[in-house]
């Protein structure tokens, strides 16, 4: 088994599903005293929280980079960011070490395209949202069509993820919130939802939604498994840029 290294603390409420996915993915593959070989480094959320609403990306990702290049030293030969806003800075890290980045967009694109959708509504951070990293690599790699919610939307689905959802918090008003948000992305067109940030899967899941939604956890957990198992000089998804 190969060994991933994690970039986790962001917040640790997803980073612990993704551990516990993870290890879920090799017992069930490999039986049931099997567990996944892997190295996690856990950030002070606090710390990059302040950093993200600040607009400090730089300082941020010299951090990413830091811990990137220490998990390397480590012996971790790929590596994971356990969220999606700090795929902003995935092209910087990949630059910095010699190891592949199992970018997250790409299993949860992938598995849209497989099922057929070309219009997908897209929930996140504020950051996820409204910046271009994120829609852009989606449109650009794999064609789709990104809606985002309206300004009042948006706003709202950025407070529950820092205000609740980091901290543990999952309030039924506040999925009755993103409930009316998916209804009106699926006005809009959007033939599915991808669940663009870590710990939305806490509140939000398939019996939430019209239509079909997509953990981006899960699916980035998942691919990480299929990377952790694949032959050796099988890629099993990883590849640099």
């Amino acid at each position: 088994m190969r060994m991933i290294g994690m970039l986790g603390g962001m917040s640790w409420e997803s980073s612990a599903e993704y551990y516990r996915l993870l290890n879920y993915g090799v017992r069930d593959r490999l039986g049931p005293t099997a567990s996944a070989r892997c190295l996690l480094w856990s950030f002070d959320f606090a710390e990059i929280e302040a950093l993200q609403h600040r607009g400090d990306w730089d300082a941020l990702g010299d951090r990413l980079v830091d811990a990137a290049q220490r998990l390397e030293t480590g012996g971790a030969e790929g590596l994971l960011i356990c969220t999606n806003t700090m795929h902003r800075l995935a092209a910087q890290v990949e630059a910095a070490v010699d190891i592949p980045l199992l970018h997250i967009a790409d299993p949860t694109a992938a598995r849209i395209k497989a099922a057929g959708f070309a219009t997908v509504g897209l929930l996140g951070t504020a950051f996820t949202m409204e910046q271009p990293f994120y829609k852009d690599r989606l449109a650009a790699r794999y064609g789709l069509r990104v809606l985002v919610p309206d300004a009042a939307d948006r706003e709202t689905v950025h407070r529950v993820i820092y205000e609740e959802l980091v901290a543990g918090k999952v309030l039924a008003e506040s999925r009755a919130a993103y409930r009316v948000v998916i209804e009106r992305l699926v006005a809009a067109g959007a033939e599915a939802v991808i669940l663009g940030c870590t710990e939305i899967m806490l509140l939000i899941g398939a019996a939430d939604s019209p239509v079909p939604v997509f953990d981006t956890t899960a699916l980035h957990a998942a691919a990480a498994v299929d990377w952790l198992l694949a032959a050796p000089g099988d890629p099993g998804g990883a590849a640099k840029g």
